[in-house]
């Protein structure tokens, strides 16, 4: 079987149906089963309700047909995998696998979304045949969100059957496939629930609250910022003793994870109680009558919350000598993680991965021990008679990772280096950083040249903001790109693209009445983008996470966009009490005016972007993007995060030949009618409670850009006009208190003030 057409999931829980969706996701046809008559049924109607939402858009959810295991098994005849993901029990998952094998046809992948079940155990006594197209494919949850999957073969598994399923889930499903064993719990959850319960353990016996612990545990070592007890709550109290019980059952004596394996009276009892964490009444935090709550692990009780400063020190040796318990934890946490080579994964990049991806760690742990220092951790372990993994001698004297002639290359068990290779078609600039320089480059982005005539501007300021430095880069980019260059990739390798204008500079000079910086700032940003979009050579934005404000502009000026499924992309200006000003209202208004499904006229596109805009919406996805007009239906989607700077260099390159630029545009808007019916239906918002007084200015403002000022319904105002408009209203609201003390709340609280 060469790809994946169609697919199956057997069992309708919350992993189940999540996997289905993600199967959807990706334009796949997914037939979902459960043993319950409607549970497949019920399961798509309340993942359309369900937040973080399962499917991307709504349309995903018409491509998973729901059915019944009894009625409608026959049907798997049809599909090229079938993914059982039902309860954690050996006998009834190889009931299912009896069943899926007398319908199946051979050369199915069938695999299973065990999270701690051997396949040694679970293909035991099924034929030849089975165990030949059978495979564990381990999804994290949630799985449209996470991007780990884990890849377990057995001896008797068709290797290009298992190459076909991991290309999907590469390609289609956006998933680093990583190799693990055939060893309890794999590798995410072998070595994430050891430091999970080492963290809750040791926190008891140090007498330390929720909040200390998880201080300690999140920031410094770039681990999740929920810490131990936040993720247990995120994941879920109630599964953890089944995990526990599992990986105890199976793990042999010797294994560390048993010392870590206490009962917790505690957390049985706030299962029993019904307090499982953020899915049920709460879990080690909570939301009280009064604000947040946290357990005392002590007596039980909820009190709360207590602000719990991390350590200040960025080196991690500091931390581990001045915080026992963040020794206690993570030294014994990155000793286990070396003695799960081989036995859980082959290599230490495999264990890195699955935790950088499974656990969301900033750093896997070999890179941890890297910036400590894997001699001094073994001298400590030693000092404290605890044991020493044979793979931490091996790197005496020298590093788990280095860089030699420009590659990035891993210690392996036997003391050589090997270079770490890329997927075929990944391209990362990372990579690019580690055989050449930067064309050009200044404190808040740089220039790189990824071949091909090809160039990537990258911003680098802190969330990727927008100031007056990348702003002028960028110019001399669009100038550099013609002489010798042939397209442009706007792109970076950061948590988000961008989270817009650098918000922090504007407040510093509207506090000391800068206003002609801040006049000087708006016109540059207009002049640069709109020169973006009307460069001799095609421009390709690649967006990923958040790309908002002039990160949502940057992408509406781009000749093309490539992004990632998972991009959040939005004009929030609103939010803080402005409007945009670079470009994103005529560009919008352009859009919607030209949609096919809008009705013509002045009025109806310039409602649908004033709906969008006063309301700061941000798409859920880059599908939901496309709905929404921030992306075209021309633009792409990569599924993969790893692939996303490969296809917008592919893309760029694709528009290269006979490239010409867009044509100006010019606008039917509706004038004084229109401003007056925008600002209409803001004070009936407010009568309503839905808008607050400076919600009102603020619509009032985006009400005269969106309605063209003074024209005529008969004048035909140009993008220059819209310019002049949206740059007017900015300079205004950027002047009043109301603005202000919305931007200083977001700053401070990363939260909207509702004024």
């Amino acid at each position: 079987m060469e790809t994946i057409r169609k697919a199956a999931v057997i069992g309708a829980g919350t992993m189940g149906a999540a996997i289905a969706a993600q199967f959807a996701n990706a334009g796949v046809p997914v037939l979902l089963l459960d043993i319950v008559k409607d549970g497949a049924k019920n399961a798509i109607a309340k993942m359309l309700k369900t937040e973080p939402a399962p499917f991307m858009s709504k349309y995903a959810a018409k491509l998973v047909t729901p059915g019944n295991i009894e009625d409608d098994l026959s049907q798997l005849s049809s599909y090229d995998w079938v993914v059982e993901a039902i309860i954690e029990q050996l006998d009834l998952k190889q009931e299912i696998y009896r069943k899926i094998d007398a319908v199946r046809r051979p050369g199915t992948a069938v695999s299973s979304n065990t999270s701690t079940i051997p396949l040694a155990k679970l293909t035991e006594g099924m034929p030849e045949s089975f165990k030949r197209d059978f495979m564990i494919t381990h999804f994290f949850n949630p799985p449209r969100y996470m991007r780990l999957l884990e890849l377990v073969t057995g001896p008797k598994t068709d290797p290009s059957l298992a190459s076909t399923v991991a290309n999907f889930s590469d390609l289609m499903l956006g998933k680093s496939v990583v190799n693990a064993k055939d060893s309890p719990g794999f590798i995410a959850n072998r070595l994430g629930v050891f430091w999970l319960q080492t963290g809750v353990i040791e926190a008891m016996d140090q007498g330390l609250t929720v909040e200390e612990a998880d201080a300690i545990m999140g920031r410094p070592f770039g681990l999740p910022r929920t810490g131990v007890f936040g993720l247990i709550d995120l994941v879920g109290l109630d599964l953890m003793p089944h995990i526990n019980a599992s990986l105890a059952g199976s793990l042999p004596q010797a294994d560390a994870f048993h010392i870590a394996n206490r009962d917790l009276p505690l957390l049985k009892k706030m299962i029993e109680d019904g307090y499982t964490g953020r899915k049920g009444k709460g879990g080690f935090y909570r939301k009280g009558s009064k604000g947040r709550e946290a357990i005392d692990l002590v007596t039980g009780n909820y009190r709360p919350v207590q602000k719990s400063k991390a350590p200040e020190t960025r080196d991690l040796r500091t931390v581990l000598l001045e915080s026992d318990y963040a020794w206690r934890v993570m030294g014994q946490t990155l000793a286990y993680a070396a003695s799960l080579v081989p036995d859980a994964a082959e290599d230490i990049h495999a264990i890195d991965e699955a935790m950088r991806l499974g656990y969301n760690w900033k750093s896997g742990p070999f890179e941890l021990i890297d910036k400590i220092g894997a001699d001094w951790l073994a001298e400590k372990l030693a000092m404290e008679n605890l044991p020493v993994p044979a793979l931490l001698a091996t790197a005496k004297g020298t590093s788990f990772y280095r860089t030699e002639n420009g590659s990035r290359e891993y210690l392996g068990r036997d003391g050589a280096y090997y270079k770490l290779t890329r997927a075929q078609g990944v391209l990362m600039l990372e990579d690019i950083k580690l055989t050449s320089k930067a064309l050009l480059k200044n404190s808040s982005a740089a220039l790189w040249d990824i071949g091909d005539g090809v160039l990537c501007f990258e911003l680098t300021s802190k969330s990727n903001s927008w100031d007056q430095n990348n702003l002028e880069l960028l110019e001399r980019a669009i100038d550099l790109v013609p002489r010798g260059h042939q397209a442009l990739v706007i792109y970076n390798e950061g948590s988000h693209f961008s989270a817009g204008a650098n918000l922090g500079l504007a407040l510093f000079a509207a506090n000391i009445a800068a206003w002609g910086e801040i006049d000087k700032l708006v016109a540059t940003g207009q002049r640069i983008f709109k020169k973006l979009k009307y460069a001799p050579f095609p421009s390709v934005a690649a967006p990923f996470g958040m790309a908002l404000g002039g990160g949502c502009e940057i992408v509406l000026h781009s000749s093309a966009v490539q992004a990632h499924a998972e991009t959040y992309i939005g004009l929030v200006e609103c939010g803080v009490g402005l409007v945009p000003a670079w470009g994103g209202c005529s560009e919008m208004l352009a859009r919607w005016t030209t949609n096919k499904s809008m009705p013509h006229g002045p009025m109806p596109a310039a409602s649908k972007v004033f709906e969008t805009v006063s309301t700061a919406t941000v798409s859920k996805s880059a599908a939901n993007a496309k709905e929404l007009l921030f992306l075209r239906e021309t633009d792409g989607i990569t599924m993969n995060r790893y692939r996303l700077l490969a296809d917008a260099k592919a893309k760029a390159l694709s528009l290269v030949e006979n490239y010409t630029p867009p044509e100006p545009f010019t606008y039917q808007l509706p004038g004084e009618d229109g401003r007056v019916a925008f600002t209409m239906a803001v004070k009936d918002f407010r009568k309503k409670g839905l808008a607050t007084p400076y919600d009102e200015i603020v619509a009032g403002e985006l009400a005269t850009v969106l309605s063209g000022g003074q024209v005529d319904i008969i004048d035909r105002p140009s993008e220059q006009d819209i310019l002049t408009l949206e740059r007017a209203a900015f300079t205004r609201l950027i002047r009043k208190d109301g603005t202000l003390a919305r931007i200083e709340t977001m700053l401070t609280t990363g939260k909207p003030l509702r004024n």
